[in-house]
């Protein structure tokens, strides 16, 4: 994930954490262009096997050309959204991992292909859909959606301060016409921005739409849980996140698993004692160093967060 798709944030880092035994299952749930399952495959090949998953057909077809000297029946590339782990894993006889792998947000590779619509920085159409079989897509929502649910996207999505302000631009430009292209949507967002802001409300209203579009939240959540019962002692967890949603969910989610009681909410009502099923390896979250983030600007903003299962 980066300007060159070749390179993967914390590459080296998220193997090592992830990579216990190199007879293991490891499962890649966002494959993009394939950098860390490289890493991962020449950690565990030819003894373990390797799972890819993405929801974008053309990154897994980028993977695949990379992976071609693994290629076998231990590598398993499939067209999917990581939130169906549960169903992807059974289809393919798969009971146990011992590694789970997310490099979460929009890759360089996708990033990189105007056709889809990501980027603020090119005049193409508006679409941001990681999976090109869904209907819903990024023009639909700028056109379609009221004042109020874009202003809600905007504001849960973007954390962006004048979310309104913005949403009520979006509806007055398209009472004129259709907005069609990232140029036009970047245009209108300048207007109401200005100046030196305008790039950061850019950044935080394309992540919006695009999180819209994709349900990224809440396949996140999903996954992390179905996972769960698929993980052997001893197996790992590694998400890298890029914004505070994300990185906010998978804390939370480390947390919770690897509490030893759960808050009954009262002063009153005594706490529940549970098992917990995470030790967290990561005390604070691992950032790329600086040599990292100066050879790749894209990995700036990514946190590594590493739990073990008990």
């Amino acid at each position: 994930m980066s300007n060159d798709y070749h390179i993967s944030v914390l590459r080296e880092e998220a193997v090592d954490a992830l990579v216990t035994t190199a007879h293991g299952v490891y499962v890649d749930g966002t494959l993009g262009g394939g950098g860390h399952a490289e890493a991962i495959a020449t950690r565990i090949f030819p003894l373990g096997t390797l799972v890819g998953i993405d929801a974008d057909a053309d990154a897994i077809a980028e993977a695949r050309q990379r992976l071609v000297s693994f290629e076998s029946d231990r590598l398993i590339l499939v067209h999917d959204n990581v939130s169906n782990i549960r169903t992807i894993l059974r289809q393919h006889n798969i009971r146990h991992i011992h590694g789970f792998l997310l490099d979460l947000g929009v890759s360089s590779f996708q990033l990189n292909e105007k056709s889809k619509g990501f980027s603020f920085r090119t005049d193409d159409t508006l679409d941001m859909r990681m999976d090109r079989r869904q209907a819903l897509d990024a023009r639909t929502v700028v056109n379609t959606y009221s004042e109020e649910e874009l202003t809600r996207v905007f504001q849960s999505y973007g954390e962006e301060k004048f979310s309104g302000r913005f949403a009520r631009a979006v509806v007055e430009y398209r009472e004129r016409k259709q907005i069609e292209t990232t140029g036009e949507l970047a245009s209108i967002i300048e207007n109401k921005a200005g100046g030196r802001f305008f790039v950061k409300a850019l950044a935080r209203i394309f992540q919006a739409l695009r999180i819209e579009v994709n349900h990224e939240l809440e396949n996140l959540s999903r996954a992390l849980r179905d996972t769960m019962e698929f993980l052997v002692s001893g197996s790992r967890i590694v998400a890298i996140s890029y914004h505070s949603l994300e990185d906010r969910i998978v804390k939370n989610f480390f947390q919770q698993e690897a509490a030893d009681k759960a808050p009954s909410g009262s002063k009153l009502v005594p706490d529940t004692l549970r098992v917990p099923r995470l030790r967290i390896v990561t005390k604070k979250p691992v950032i790329p160093t600086e040599e990292e983030r100066v050879n790749n600007p894209r990995s700036r903003s990514a946190k590594m967060r590493v739990a073990e299962k008990i």
